[in-house]
């Protein structure tokens, strides 16, 4: 996987999610403090797309960007690992201005981060995101193979109810991870909800697996690929939904803080 940096500056940027779980990546595409302005926009009225067909998955992103046709963006990113799985193509092949997802910088951080070619990597995400297979197939590529991907669900509610530990999500967790009970040496967290309970689930296995999170692969894989500017004070945001906006600012309010 190799990364060319173009001369591009993009300094107004938009963030698509099908609801609320982008917000993991957005703080850190605040906090970088390399964009002068961000329009997030959630399609809370059709969340979640983890159980939806990849048609149906690739006809609401190519609706997403209908939404964003007014706000002359620079670039779009596109902060769902589901999107980005099945709907990533399409939006590229017509929009006027770049369009990034999540699994590529995902795995290129991993690369950057795992030398061992052999290490053990477990993969979470969403029914539809593990099922597309396009974490490990990038993987194999670049000759990782020993990789497991595990459908967690059930993280995306439990996230959204405001739960990030207790014994709730460590039963769940339990669960889950009773598929998986060896140590890995990675885990990538293919759902942007999931960096929220980050700790629960490092805290399962006995040595803490080195962790891919998708705010920070993204932001790792836009320093290597354009020409970002320097802002002394972070982004102004602006926040859009298809239903219920004021539920999303108060879900951005409570996770950015």
């Amino acid at each position: 996987m190799i990364v060319q940096k173009t001369k591009i500056i993009p300094q107004k940027i938009g963030v698509f999610d099908s609801g609320a779980g982008g917000i993991s990546v957005l703080k850190s595409l605040i906090h970088s403090h390399n964009f002068e302005e961000i329009i997030y926009y959630g399609d809370t009225a059709r969340v979640p797309y983890g159980v939806r067909s990849p048609e149906t998955i690739a006809q609401y992103s190519l609706e997403a960007l209908e939404f964003f046709k007014s706000f002359n963006l620079d670039l779009l990113v596109i902060a769902c690992n589901t999107v980005s799985a099945y709907g990533l193509k399409a939006m590229q092949e017509v929009a006027p201005y770049p369009i990034i997802g999540v699994i590529e910088p995902g795995v290129l951080a991993l690369k950057n981060k795992l030398a061992n070619k052999d290490s053990k990597i477990l993969i979470l995400g969403t029914k539809a995101t593990i099922q597309s297979k396009l974490y490990s197939k990038l993987l194999s590529v670049e000759g990782y193979h020993n990789t497991f991907g595990l459908a967690t669900s059930l993280f995306v509610p439990i996230v959204e109810e405001g739960i990030f530990e207790g014994a709730i999500l460590d039963s769940t967790i339990a669960h889950y991870f009773k598929q998986y009970p060896q140590t890995p040496d990675a885990i990538i967290l293919g759902c942007t909800h999931f960096p929220l309970i980050a700790n629960s689930i490092t805290n399962f296995y006995p040595k803490k697996p080195l962790l891919i999170h998708s705010g920070e692969a993204i932001m790792e894989y836009l320093h290597s690929s354009y020409i970002l500017k320097n802002f002394n004070k972070p982004a102004q945001v602006k926040f859009y939904a298809s239903d219920a906006v004021e539920n999303l600012e108060k879900i951005a309010n409570l996770w950015l803080n």
